[in-house]
């Protein structure tokens, strides 16, 4: 049976659309980085911390290989590189609660990490190089993004506490956009659905630089200390320790981006919602990834971009699109077979309850993909 894995990877490998201008989809081989910086006096705890850890991540499906490299100028940094079959094997890994208890013996002799994810274009030796591209699990082609780089990151408040969370978010003032000479906040969008909440965001430049950059606003940091309360899931960010949890733990990365290479002066923003069955997400935002493919390439599409954001069970899709577009997750869905693929991913709730006892597959019209309510879209005035 060909998975929905296969088929998107084939599509990708074989158009290498210009218009997918990101996606960990494509079944290209991944190389992660992890750039280390640990304490003075440490070096020894950190490289036994590694080597159980290491031992761990042999056995985590899709890992090939990783090294493990000192500086030969300063032996507080270290350097890891790890090799894995595709990357939503590893982001399946990396976004786990398996995954944050493999890494906390490092947290305490380690000062600051830095993680970079690369699918492998081209490689030089050994026999393997004289195939092609796409029988050596490279990426096609390179990808043409726009100098965005998309990010989200998702809680959850306390039930009946919604009201009050929403005007909190509505209202703050928005922080210094300029991080510095290279890099940029550019769009803040920021949605509720139920007792969710999402905030997605736009940066020109280093991500990572553009967070820690907000995070010590007094702006986001009083609008941030306004919603404690609120939470589900308790947090101190005056602890750097639990803040760092927190954060790691409401992650939403971006899967895929896709544009259409239209736009226009009156696109409309909308976030959608998609509850995943347990296990399903990956697989959820794989067939969303080929929907705004589909969609993207049909000439009359009222599409302008989308990017699909997922961590876990949790999958979201953030589109831009002509303004009188209401029909929004119906895109890309043109076959019955592909409402009915989409219904089998999604939670009993997602579907109306006209599908109860339907044998025969599923209508586009009995999904129910709720529609995230928009609490504030902010844009700095020179991005």
């Amino acid at each position: 049976m060909t998975t929905t894995s296969e088929r998107v990877s084939e599509t990708f490998m074989r158009e290498a659309s210009q218009r997918v201008a990101q996606s960990v989809f494509d079944g290209s081989r991944l190389r992660v980085v992890l750039l280390v910086d640990v304490y003075d006096g440490a070096q020894q705890q950190f490289l036994e911390a590694y080597e159980q850890l290491c031992n761990q991540v042999a056995s985590v499906p899709g890992h090939v290989s990783d090294q493990l490299c000192q500086s030969i100028e300063n032996p507080s940094q270290w350097l890891i590189t790890s090799e894995w079959e595709s990357a939503p094997p590893f982001l399946t890994w990396v976004n786990s609660e398996d995954h944050v208890r493999m890494v906390e013996p490092l947290h305490s002799c380690v000062r600051d990490t830095r993680s970079l994810r690369f699918h492998v274009v081209r490689e030089t030796g050994g026999p393997a190089a004289a195939a092609e591209p796409g029988g050596r699990g490279l990426q096609a082609s390179p990808r043409i993004g726009d100098g965005l780089v998309r990010h989200a990151l998702t809680f959850t408040v306390k039930p009946g506490s919604e009201e009050a969370v929403a005007e909190i978010l509505a209202g703050y003032a928005s922080p210094e956009s300029r991080v510095d000479d290279t890099t940029q906040l550019c769009r803040t969008s920021l949605f509720m659905h139920g007792n969710r909440v999402v905030r997605a965001i736009e940066v020109r430049g280093d991500l990572l630089a553009a967070l820690r950059h907000v995070a010590k606003q007094p702006e986001v940091r009083a609008v941030e200390e306004a919603i404690n309360p609120y939470l589900e899931q308790d947090r101190d960010l005056d602890d750097p320790e639990a803040a760092r949890l927190f954060f790691t733990r409401a992650a939403l990365p971006a899967v895929h981006h896709v544009t259409s290479g239209q736009d226009s002066a009156d696109a409309v923003r909308q976030a959608l919602y998609y509850p995943a069955r347990e296990g399903c997400g990956m697989r959820l935002a794989e067939l969303l990834a080929r929907q705004d493919a589909a969609a993207s390439d049909d000439p009359r599409t009222p599409l302008l971009r989308s990017t699909i954001f997922q961590r876990d069970d949790v999958v979201v899709r953030l589109v831009d699109v002509r303004e009188g577009f209401d029909n929004v997750a119906m895109l890309g869905l043109s076959e019955p077979a592909e409402a009915t693929e989409l219904a089998e991913l999604l939670e009993a709730e997602a579907l109306h309850a006209d599908r109860a006892g339907a044998k025969d597959g599923v209508a586009a019209h009995q999904l129910n993909i709720p529609r995230m309510d928009l609490v504030t879209d902010r844009r700095a005035p020179d991005a």
